[in-house]
């Protein structure tokens, strides 16, 4: 793994700046509605963490786990419904100055940085200028705007604390792919929303600027959904992953592949990847599927 020395760049601001704005505290209570039965994921800790609920043009869109002082976001939380797989090439970066100061403005201001961002914001979080000489990585969401059907769900997830450094190789062959996979999946045989988590592990290796420590890289990425309602008479191929499956992968230069497996093989798998002293969950009772509640009720009114 390589490390890099990030030289801060001066770049004019960018005119023009949408309504975004988010909720930073120590709950999810604004933005409990992106998790199963409004539970987030349990055992997943770090240093420094902050609780974001991601709001665009007045509405929330997400949330998000930040480890502030790895400048990461552990996790994004997110509902899925039918998607274009379409992409937003229009939309400018953001950051969020709450993360600097509680009695900072709940707007997320467009990047990159100017003479009026507030002081030590780069000690909260990652900047643009962090991947200017970062010539192997690129920004990777973990909402990706390809999982969201409406303009503005698009948009949202243009926010630097909603990506994480990963190689560009292993971002355009392998995890991308992998997001269209479920995608599709999702769009074809899910016949309500989806929640969704995405989320990565640790490695200790770290992007550097001036031999400080600006950007944790990720050892894995993984994701985990819960689709309640699904076709019961879906392809056997796919039948098995519903309600709820998951993948991971290493994040790594070489073309790597996605491993898909049951949620708690995934939950299993991450306990040992982070320092964690309970049992790890995603979702709530691992996501109880709704179809059986459905067939047990058509079958006692059928004999009734």
């Amino acid at each position: 793994m390589h490390l890099f020395c990030i030289c801060i760049l001066s770049i004019s601001l960018l005119t023009a700046s949408p309504r975004v704005s988010a909720s930073v505290s120590n709950s999810f209570r604004d933005c409990s509605h992106f998790f199963y039965m409004q539970t987030p994921p349990a055992e997943i800790k770090g240093p420094s963490l902050k609780r974001i609920c991601q709001k665009y043009a007045d509405k929330l869109r997400y949330a998000t786990l930040y480890d502030s002082s790895r400048r990461l976001p552990l996790y994004s939380a997110y509902i899925f419904k039918k998607s274009d797989g379409k992409r937003r090439m229009d939309t400018p970066w953001m950051y969020e100055p709450q993360l600097v100061s509680v009695g900072e403005s709940g707007n997320m201001r467009a990047l990159p940085l100017t003479d009026d961002t507030p002081p030590l914001i780069q000690d909260s979080q990652a900047i643009l200028e962090d991947y200017t000489d970062a010539v192997e990585f690129r920004r990777g969401p973990l909402n990706p705007d390809l999982h969201q059907s409406e303009l503005n769900d698009k948009s949202s997830t243009y926010t630097l604390t909603n990506v994480v450094p990963l190689f560009i190789n292993f971002l355009e062959n392998t995890w991308n792919p992998y997001l269209d996979v479920i995608r599709r999946r999702l769009n074809n045989f899910c016949h309500s929303k989806s929640f969704i988590v995405t989320g990565v592990t640790v490695s200790g290796a770290t992007i550097k600027q001036e031999n400080r420590n600006r950007l944790a890289i990720p050892k894995y990425l993984w994701l985990a959904y819960c689709c309640p309602r699904f076709d019961r008479n879906s392809p056997y191929e796919v039948r098995f992953m519903f309600p709820s499956f998951g993948g991971y992968a290493l994040n790594e230069y070489a073309v790597q592949k996605v491993v898909e497996v049951p949620l708690n093989t995934l939950e299993t798998f991450l306990k040992s990847q982070i320092d964690s002293d309970g049992d790890m969950t995603i979702f709530y009772k691992g996501c109880v599927s709704e179809n059986t509640f459905k067939k047990k009720r058509d079958l006692s009114r059928g004999g009734s």
